[in-house]
């Protein structure tokens, strides 16, 4: 065990599930779980070594250092202020989009992001995952690049202006991806026609792109060879789906526009 760094996180949900977990097989003691729902406090508590549960906010007695703030960006502000943690205690939150100063009320802060996509139940290879950090203080930059060291073998320092564009860049890649195939799921099902067909030509689809020089190089498809006769029965057939058909009409044109 790292005795002289013991962690709480605040915050029962997908990424404290996958981080509390990590950093405490790499022998970081969790001393604490917050939620404001016990249950799901508990549960994440239930996982680990000797983990307390609690609804309170008031860490002032506890035996942790480091404060770990995993919570939807909505609520950090909040929460930080509402937080009392011992004297020098380092508090930071794991946000993508949200500045390191959204922790001003704590004098030692940072950010611990980790540039991925958390699902409590699916198993994850955390030392995959990068993490980008920036701190308050020199001190506070140490302690958290080791202990991201200990999970990841990528670690970057990000400052917040980066950061933000980093996650910009993440919705896109992410989450618009998993909409899109959302659609094409729904398209498929409305004929009867199964999803697993299309699943080989999305995993070329994604090992292309990844190993591109630019995902650009090897784009494809009726916008990107202008094929317009195609385009309108696409269109056409949409037509009962105004939403998917103006999200078809969308990407055509920033496909085209692209070149």
């Amino acid at each position: 065990m790292h005795s002289e760094v013991d962690i709480s996180f605040i915050g029962a949900g997908n990424v404290a599930w996958h981080l509390a977990v990590a950093l405490e097989a790499a022998g970081y003691q969790v001393r604490e779980i917050y939620s404001r729902t016990l249950e799901h406090a508990t549960a994440l508590a239930d996982k680990l070594y000797n983990a307390t549960p609690t609804q309170s906010l008031d860490f002032s007695g506890s035996k942790a250092t480091v404060f770990f703030i995993a919570v939807p960006d909505s609520q950090v502000a909040q929460i930080a202020a509402a937080l009392k943690v011992p004297e020098k205690a380092i508090v930071a939150h794991t946000s993508g989009s949200l500045p390191l100063e959204v922790l001003q009320d704590h004098e030692y802060r940072g950010v611990f992001y980790p540039l991925q996509t958390f699902s409590k139940h699916t198993k994850l290879d955390i030392h995959s995952v990068p993490f980008c950090l920036e701190t308050s203080d020199e001190s506070t930059e140490l302690l958290l690049v080791e202990m991201a060291q200990q999970i990841s073998q990528t670690v970057y320092l990000v400052n917040s202006a980066e950061r933000k564009v980093l996650h910009i860049g993440a919705v896109f890649a992410c989450n618009f991806t998993n909409h899109l195939l959302g659609i094409a799921k729904n398209i498929l099902d409305r004929e009867d026609l199964e999803f697993d067909l299309l699943k080989p030509l999305i995993q070329e689809t994604v090992q292309k792109a990844l190993h591109a020089g630019h995902p650009a190089y090897v784009q494809t498809g009726p916008a990107n060879r202008n094929d317009q006769q195609i385009i309108d029965q696409h269109i056409d057939y949409l037509s009962a789906y105004p939403s998917e058909q103006h999200i078809y009409r969308t990407l055509t044109e920033s496909i085209r526009h692209s070149k």
